[in-house]
């Protein structure tokens, strides 16, 4: 698909598709330096910080989920009919509707009050680290605490937290569909899964309803109708993978960050109040959303170029997110940094994600628990990574760091 009208030889082009592509990396700045966009197999990339912040924001874009599944070769069955209909993939007045009741759940005061919960399981599961002096990180703290606290949330039972975990995962790999492989496979094995679960879980609290956010949704939309069953259902699969896979790939990137980066773990340590920028650095520095796609509603002109109704236009967060134009040394992770923009990676506008609150909390939590207990984190291991133009993060992380003195 051609993403616009006007793409030239002068124009640089980045393949994402290949597996081992940075959107840091040296080719994705010297094109940024070249031009606020460049040409991709996946259609057109937006690298500069000020061009992706309006476009987030640009009426004439939408997020087109049925182009997006067919560009990734889905056109029908259980990935499809879980996508298409989506939250992401409304705008107007459907996806206030959509919203409003989300809303409900994700308020300032869930955040309070799930927090000490957050802390006392960042802080068993840094011990237990410390205990042992080496572990496979993604499997001993960046996964099981988004999943602690999204199962708490949402009502799960601790007996089916290892099911819940594999399904919770591999949906998170819808992005990465047009890399191929067994990718489109393990997604709709997740979704089929998690659909029935969500299900008998909405039966569970309409006949039993306690304090949690299912009960809340499901008395929500028994009482208020403005949602349907179906609709409930696609947004409680959805809460699921934004709520625990990105959460869980933002943490794994912290630690290959600061495995880099010593010297800013160790100040950390010695600071616990830079616990809220470090995760703002992180979130600039490495997001575990490098990308955010969109989608042109119209043709229209944006900035000289010509784009054409149905084109792609994908943002890259991580790119943009390192412009100089708008961050003072921004080839550089600094966790004092007092940055001068808000992040990419929630989105923007109407769209802006609603879990943001919690995130930054479960990582803001992490953070001094692990900081406080060891010494920086050093990789014992081969680390291999989900696909760059997905939710991005390491499937495995093998690291070594030793208790520190008390």
């Amino acid at each position: 698909m051609s993403p616009t009208e006007s793409t030239t030889a002068d124009v640089p082009f980045l393949n994402v598709l290949d597996p081992a592509f940075d959107f840091s990396g040296p080719e994705a700045m010297a094109a940024q330096e070249q031009s606020w966009y460049a040409d991709s197999p996946i259609g057109l990339l937006v690298l500069r910080h000020e061009e992706a912040q309006e476009l987030l924001r640009d009426r004439r874009l939408d997020h087109n989920g049925r182009g997006f599944m067919e560009q990734s070769g889905v056109v029908n069955g259980p990935i499809y009919d879980w996508f298409v209909p989506m939250i992401n993939n409304h705008d107007g007045e459907s996806h206030r509707r959509l919203r409003g009741l989300v809303s409900k759940a994700f308020t300032p005061r869930m955040v309070s009050e799930v927090q000490p919960f957050v802390r006392a399981e960042a802080e068993r599961m840094a011990d237990e680290m410390a205990a042992t002096g080496t572990c496979e990180f993604v499997a001993s703290f960046a996964d099981p605490l988004p999943l602690a606290v999204m199962c708490k949330l949402l009502g799960v039972p601790n007996a089916d937290y290892d099911t819940f975990r594999v399904w919770t995962n591999d949906i998170g790999l819808v992005f990465a569909m047009v890399h191929g492989g067994d990718i489109v496979a393990r997604v709709e094995k997740a979704v089929v899964g998690l659909n029935g679960y969500i299900s008998a879980l909405m039966e569970e609290k309409a006949d039993n309803p306690r304090d949690d956010l299912i009960s809340t949704l499901v008395t929500a939309q028994r009482t208020e109708g403005t949602v349907s069953e179906e609709e409930l259902r696609n947004l409680l699969v959805t809460l699921v993978f934004a709520a625990h896979d990105t959460t869980c790939h933002q943490l794994s990137n912290a630690m290959v960050t600061f495995s880099e980066h010593p010297d800013q773990w160790e100040l950390l340590a010695q600071r616990p109040g830079l616990a809220a920028p470090a995760v703002e650095e992180l979130i600039r520095w490495v997001p575990s959303t490098p990308i955010i796609y969109r989608c042109a509603a119209e043709d229209f002109e944006y900035r000289g170029l010509k784009v054409t109704k149905g084109a792609f236009m994908t943002m890259c967060v991580q790119t943009a997110q390192r412009d100089p134009r708008v961050f003072d040394r921004g080839d550089t992770f600094d966790i004092t940094r007092a940055n001068p923009a808000s992040p990419l990676l929630f989105g923007a506008g109407p769209h802006y994600c609603l879990g943001a609150p919690l995130a930054r909390t479960e990582i803001a939590e992490a953070l001094p628990a692990l900081a406080e207990r060891l010494e920086p984190p050093v990789i014992a291991g081969e680390v291999s990574w989900r696909p760059p133009t997905g939710i991005r993060g390491p499937n495995e992380l093998p690291l070594r760091f030793p208790a520190r003195t008390r």
